[in-house]
């Protein structure tokens, strides 16, 4: 007179006795009473949900194509069979709305940067909102985001934009410290007047291992100094002699 059902060790049996519940069965076998208990099979094992792709308007009005993934599982077999009457598309569903919900409330370069924080804020929406159903959202994580064409170029040269004015940074910080350690330098000199012969004959020597046609030769100048002294100092001009003093003579 008794019917017999074996459970797995991943599910519960939700018994229904005469229309009344019973508490979950399993797992292992289970003795049911033909016509009078009826048993709902329910499945505690995490469920992979693919959210379908939604279109989303964000907060600074660019629309991007959005889709998701979440995991879930059922805690309370008798809450998953009794408050709803099918916990797979009330979850889906639920799904799909805060997708579009929260996604619309954050910028495009939030959404495509801080993916973390707006997967923390799905799971916890939809776990609230599914927690009566003895369902809990362990993990929702955004896939994909396709954005149109023309805002793809345009982030493209907003990048571009961003890497040139860095580079011009770190040259300008470059140019600031090169001339930073020339005025050391240029102070070491005027300290040890030695040290610019050194700097002389270093330089004679690059030159001497230079393959170019084209050689500039540095000149000293403590060198040039007395012949430009001698050529700025002002001439001596001599008398002329009238022609009638040199017939006289």
């Amino acid at each position: 007179m008794f019917f017999i059902r074996i459970l797995r060790e991943y599910e519960r049996g939700v018994v229904f006795r005469l229309g009344r519940l019973l508490e979950p069965k399993g797992p292992g076998v289970v003795f049911l009473i033909p016509i009078v208990d009826r048993l709902v099979k329910v499945d505690l094992r995490t469920i992979t949900l693919n959210i379908p792709p939604q279109e989303v308007i964000t907060k600074d009005n660019v629309p991007a194509r959005v889709n998701a993934v979440a995991y879930f599982r059922i805690v309370d077999p008798k809450a998953a069979i009794v408050q709803i009457e099918n916990f797979m598309v009330a979850t889906s569903q639920i799904a799909q709305t805060t997708l579009r919900s929260v996604l619309g409330q954050h910028m495009l370069d939030e959404l495509l940067s801080e993916r973390e924080k707006i997967n923390a804020i799905l799971q916890g929406i939809i776990d609230e909102q599914t927690a009566p159903w003895g369902i809990k959202v362990s993990i929702v994580e955004v896939k994909d985001v396709e954005i149109p064409a023309g805002m793809q170029r345009a982030m493209a040269r907003q990048a571009e934009a961003e890497r040139e004015r860095r580079a011009k940074i770190i040259n300008a910080e470059g140019e600031f410290q090169a001339s930073e350690r020339l005025k050391d330098a240029a102070l070491v000199i005027e300290d040890h007047p030695v040290a610019l012969q050194l700097r002389y004959l270093q330089t004679l020597l690059e030159l001497g291992g230079s393959q170019s046609t084209t050689i500039v030769f540095p000149a000293p100048i403590d060198l040039i100094t007395p012949f430009v002294d001698k050529l700025a100092q002002p001439r001596k001009i001599t008398p002329s002699v009238e022609p009638e003093q040199r017939q006289a003579a």
